[in-house]
């Protein structure tokens, strides 16, 4: 990654990413590259909404640090942070995490109130518009992500919130409003002074060593002071937050789409200053909006397989989200993992994007798969995966015809490999050869069988390959 890296987290416009019907245009071709190279690179990256909302974000956080100063000093009992992963998706309204000097006013349409039914305590202003802007705004930065890794149009739709949502459904996403070390607030005194940055000794919670990783797909983060420190891909904790614009936010992806994405996508690995001796810091306000999977469906990687990316054995099987939010997740190992491939950006993020393509040209890895050799390492992917496992239960050996005899045995009652294939349950009128051998008609068969549901899943891939391909062998591909 030496020589392409970028010098600082890259800002990207919002409205370069909305895509349009037809073929993508440059600039949404290059702003979604640069967008993937910061969070390859930083795990972050600066998102520049329209002009006009930064009226909108100064107000909510203005209000939120109204809303925070007049409550009392000390907090009570019953809104305390009990940390119970089971109401992941159940967070509305105050509470406390005293231990991080932090107090959290949740927004999650569909079980907050509305209106205030205490008349002496208004929540902060701005919730319903800042939610919709920024849930807007996380779907939008999602799919840039999905064209990049090459999947379909929309892919986690299934596991995200109706738009709108339906009557009595609760938002699985939720705006967090954050202050960081309010003065006034007495609850906890619990810090330490851990690491110098640059000349200058800050604080951070003694707990920040367990770092903190969001557990959503995507999360937009705005403050109103610099204090949010992320990990790079080098492991150097850079200040993300230092110089953002009225109108810019910070977005990270978390562990969900780490999950989904089988590990192609590291999630931010954060921590909050909370105190810096040289400059006061204490009372930081922030909003957080986590765009977060539904509790009742499942993170897979079905999608990475049928855009022809590897995916390893611990991605294998499907994983109930309301069982991974419920789990903890050691976070070691994430950044020794895949990552998007590294590019050389122009200085300049406007005009023709030929001089990314030819880099691209000369960097074979940057090439991604054509859609009939995608089809010929599914298919192999199920032989090893599903056909040995069953060959393996009935203690069979596979010994595969020649393509040319095959196709003649299929017409026999009695042939050689008449009664291994009825064993095994190999696809009617398909040759007994192996997969790499079979004509991408014959694969298609053999995924049908082994694969259940591959048909559905591959339709984007199968309208792909050209029909003049069906006949031919793949090892001529």
């Amino acid at each position: 990654m030496a020589g392409n890296d970028l010098p600082s987290l890259a800002r990207v416009k919002l409205s370069d990413l909305i895509p349009s019907e037809g073929l993508p245009s440059d600039l949404y071709k290059l702003s979604v590259s640069t967008l993937s190279q910061s969070l390859a690179q930083y795990s972050a990256a600066i998102i520049q909404l329209c002009p006009t909302d930064a009226a909108l974000l100064r107000a909510s956080l203005e209000s939120a640090r109204l809303y925070f100063h007049q409550r009392p000093s000390y907090p009570s009992a019953d809104t305390i942070q009990t940390n119970d992963s089971r109401e992941w998706c159940k967070t509305s309204g105050y509470y406390v995490d005293p231990q991080l000097w932090q107090e959290t006013y949740d927004f999650r349409p569909g079980l907050t109130p509305t209106e205030p039914e205490n008349e002496m305590e208004f929540p902060p202003s701005g919730l319903s518009d800042i939610f919709a802007l920024l849930g807007k705004a996380a779907r939008d930065i999602l799919d840039a992500i999905s064209f990049y890794l090459n999947l379909r149009s929309s892919p986690f739709t299934e596991i995200l919130d109706n738009v709108p949502l339906r009557n009595r459904e609760i938002s699985s996403s939720v705006l967090s409003i954050c202050c960081h070390a309010r003065p006034s607030f007495q609850g906890a005194q619990h810090h330490n002074l851990t690491t110098q940055e640059d000349g200058q000794l800050v604080m951070f919670s003694e707990h920040e060593h367990e770092h903190q990783v969001d557990k959503s797909l995507i999360s937009l983060l705005k403050s109103d002071k610099a204090g949010l420190y992320i990990r790079d891909f080098h492991g150097r904790w850079v200040l993300v937050d230092g110089d953002l614009g009225p109108q810019e936010a910070i977005v990270c992806p978390g562990l969900a789409l780490y999950q989904a994405t089988a590990g192609y996508i590291s999630p931010a690995l954060m921590r909050t200053e909370i105190g810096n001796l040289q400059g006061n810091m204490f009372g930081r306000c922030s909003l957080a909006f986590k765009l977060m999977p539904k509790a009742m469906t499942s993170l897979n990687c079905s999608e990475m397989r049928a855009a022809g990316h590897g995916v390893e054995p611990q991605f294998q099987l499907p994983v109930p989200v309301d069982d991974f939010m419920q789990r903890s997740h050691p976070t070691d190992q994430l950044f020794n993992r895949h990552n998007f491939p590294s590019f050389n950006f122009p200085a300049a993020q406007e005009g023709s994007m030929k001089p990314l393509l030819r880099r691209r040209k000369s960097n074979a890895r940057c090439k991604p798969l054509p859609p009939s050799k995608r089809l010929r390492l599914e298919a192999q992917r199920v032989l090893k995966e599903r056909v040995q496992d069953i060959a393996d239960k009935k203690g069979i050996k596979l010994r595969f015809c020649a393509l040319k005899e095959c196709e003649n045995h299929i017409r026999s009652l009695d042939s050689p490999c008449a009664n291994l294939r009825l064993e095994i349950g190999w696809p009617p009128g398909v040759p007994f050869v192996h997969p790499h051998d079979l004509p991408n008609k014959a694969k298609i068969g053999f995924l049908e069988t082994y694969e259940p549901g591959w048909t559905a899943t591959h339709d984007m891939e199968l309208s792909l390959i050209d029909p003049g391909q069906s006949s031919q062998h793949s090892g001529e591909l």
